[in-house]
């Protein structure tokens, strides 16, 4: 009789210890964007030299944490119902992302501080490149302002809820009236003179 081969078990082991260590990288460097590997290992219950087994630099873990929270994010936003009105479709879209991005806020400052020029812009393509089909389309049916750069204003939007998520975390906006206030602001930034 053979004995079974242990590697499955080293291999289901270690794909748990790349998600500990990823939900812990998520986890830490969401709350504080220099947060050390060592901080992150033992958020995770691991050891520096099991993380870096699996994520040879802090930079490499820092940009799998970044692609972890942009996957599932474009999992939730996927599914979302972005016909009709634009500015209908612009409240669904605003009330169901900007708590992620409120989320990612320091994981993002992290990113940008590590990562080369340009990885972090390439990695959020996807969500970028949502808002801002959603923005032409609206311009092109005179939903919104088409006299300034749909890419304009998708920046105006990002930076608009990238700052209500300061404000969440500083106290000095609530929570839940952050996508109603969004909301609003962008939708009367973005409106049609007459």
């Amino acid at each position: 009789m053979t004995r079974p081969s242990v590697k499955p078990a080293r291999r289901a082991d270690a794909q748990h210890n790349v998600e500990r260590i990823l939900a812990a990288a998520v986890t830490s460097l969401g709350r504080d964007p220099d947060a050390s590997v060592s901080e992150i290992a033992r958020a995770a219950g691991v050891g520096r030299v099991t993380l870096y087994g699996h994520f040879p630099s802090r930079d490499v873990l820092v940009e799998a944490a970044l692609t972890r929270v942009l996957a599932e994010g474009e999992e939730l936003l996927a599914g979302l119902d972005l016909t009709g009105d634009p500015r209908d479709a612009l409240r669904v879209l605003i009330r169901s992302s900007w708590l992620l991005l409120a989320q990612s806020s320091a994981l993002l400052e992290a990113a940008r501080a590590s990562l080369p020029p340009g990885r972090v812009h390439e990695l959020h393509a996807g969500p970028a490149r949502r808002v801002d089909q959603l923005i032409r389309r609206g311009q092109a049916e005179g939903a919104f302002r088409a006299d300034l750069p749909a890419s304009w204003l998708t920046s105006v939007l990002h930076h608009l809820m990238k700052g209500a998520a300061v404000d969440v975390a500083s106290g000095q906006l609530g929570q839940a009236d952050a996508p109603r206030l969004i909301c609003e602001t962008v939708l009367a930034a973005y409106r049609v003179d007459g």
